[in-house]
């Protein structure tokens, strides 16, 4: 195939960021690309027009190249719900519920779903940018992988291999890298620093070094780029987006276990008097009372969240905080009465746990398949993906958040505390507006306050930043393989 795989020396080294980055560039070249990964361990999913479910890294990085998201580029993913246990998803449908024959798996319907998606990228496109998982040099897995030099050798595509200078040890991590891949070393065509503080000047000696020592041509030096946000797949690299300004809205974001699609919140941070963070049991009394909204997420183990919110007194918090509050999917179950599980759908300890009781209603797992679709109305867009029924009690206080299809959605008491099922909510302008600016009228007592409504597209940002640091001729003439159809920049 025509393509590049970037992979690198470990995780949360920029794969993601560079392979979002290359999508726009090539596209904005004329060159038709498609982003594939084969499989993705991440609860940030994204639900296709068809309601499948996808990597929210790999929907991002369709949105780069211009292609409406699809199952076929990332036909794994794994869901985790406990420390030693992931939900997998295979060609967007669920397909077991435990990963515990996981290598069974992958040497089978894995392998099988990876190459006939491969199949279809290379009938369909000019060429795909595959991205890698963690670091190839994990030599203990090679026998079972199927996300690095395995899909490698079935694209038959060369490898960008990136490290992170920020965290330190960058060019030992290289080194290493190349010296554990064996025979795999040679289909590692170029080397890419990422994440460089300063003087990139001062990094000349080092790339000298890099490309004496291992004959591997150094195809750039990317800086630290603060000011572009892609939401982390992990939930371990969420990171807070605190503003200390005078004027400023405390949101707190429940860090639950197996907190998932925390995405949602990513248009807060182009909101230049949000202060955002994440709430677990350290918080302290004074920090959690100047708490303005509390955001309740989504979480991969609703159970598990409730029975953390409760072990850790944060529930007792939420039942006398006096702010506003708003939950999204699992956020919502547990503002319920009751959330029951006779089947250990969800769960595989509890058949039921009282929520907080915020909402009068009840969520119920029935063993029923799992809801995921997108949403598109007028006034609304987004997307439902979870287990489990809520049967909501409507009433003069509390009424419908939403009417979707003619049918109550969410609940809510006058925006003040709300909650629905549906993802990606505050990427809607009027909405997340509205529910800010209601934020707003309390703390400042102002009624005109405009919430920033701008959709920046971050891509061709990302995509300037590589083709102004990074060899791009050299990185075509790797895509395509030969110099005679490399495009003119």
């Amino acid at each position: 195939m025509n393509g590049l795989m970037i992979q690198a020396t470990s995780s949360n080294s920029g794969k993601s960021f560079i392979a979002t980055g290359l999508c726009r560039l090539f596209k904005n070249m004329g060159i038709n690309i498609c982003p594939f990964k084969s499989q993705n361990m991440s609860n940030n999913s994204f639900v296709t027009q068809n309601g499948l479910e996808i990597s929210t890294a790999q929907a991002i990085q369709a949105m780069a190249a211009k292609l409406i998201p699809q199952v076929f580029m990332n036909p794994i993913i794994l869901k985790p719900r406990h420390q030693t246990s992931s939900e997998i998803i295979l060609n967007g449908r669920v397909f077991a519920h435990t990963t515990k024959n996981y290598r069974d798996f992958a040497m089978s319907h894995g392998i099988n779903a990876i190459k006939n998606s491969l199949s279809h990228i290379s009938q369909n496109f000019e060429a795909v940018i595959i991205e890698g998982a963690g670091s190839p040099a994990e030599i203990n897995l090679n026998a079972h992988e199927i996300v690095n030099m395995r899909i490698s050798k079935l694209a038959d595509v060369p490898v960008i291999l990136v490290s992170d200078v920020d965290r330190g040890g960058s060019l030992a991590s290289v080194a290493g890298t190349l010296e554990l891949l064996g025979s795999d070393r040679k289909r590692v065509k170029g080397i890419i620093y990422n994440k460089f503080r300063g003087d990139i000047n001062l990094f000349k000696d080092a790339v000298k070094w890099t490309e004496n020592y291992t004959g591997i041509k150094v195809l750039g030096v990317l800086p630290f780029i603060d000011n572009i946000n892609l939401s982390p797949e992990d939930s371990m690299n969420i990171i807070s987006h605190e503003n200390h300004n005078h004027n400023h809205i405390n949101i707190g974001i429940l860090k639950f276990p197996g907190i998932s699609n925390f995405n949602d919140f990513d248009p807060f941070f182009n909101e230049t008097d949000i202060n955002l963070f994440y709430v677990d049991e350290n918080i302290s009394i004074k920090k959690f009372h100047d708490i303005d909204a509390l955001i309740l997420p989504g979480t991969k183990n609703t159970f598990a969240a409730m029975k953390w919110l409760i072990d850790s007194g944060l529930d007792i918090m939420i039942k006398n905080f006096k702010g506003f509050i708003f939950g999204i999917c699992g956020g919502l179950q547990i503002m319920g009465r009751e959330i029951i599980d006779n089947y250990h759908q969800e769960n595989d300890t509890f058949t039921k746990i009282n929520g907080l009781s915020i909402f009068p209603f009840t969520t119920r797992f029935n063993n029923q398949q799992k809801i995921a679709r997108q949403i598109n109305t007028s006034q609304i867009s987004g997307y439902e993906i979870h287990y489990g029924t809520t049967n909501y009690d409507y009433d003069d206080k509390f009424m419908p958040l939403f009417m979707i299809d003619n049918k109550p959605e969410g609940m809510t008491d006058n925006q003040k505390i709300s909650c629905t099922y549906i993802h990606g909510i505050f990427n809607n302008n009027n909405f997340r507006a509205n529910w800010l600016n209601k934020i707003r009228k309390k703390i400042y007592g102002t009624h005109k306050i405009n919430a920033y409504t701008a959709n920046i597209d971050v891509f061709d940002e990302i995509a300037e930043s590589i083709k102004k640091y990074i060899d791009v001729n050299y990185l075509v003439n790797l895509l395509f393989h030969h110099e005679d159809t490399m495009p003119q920049l």
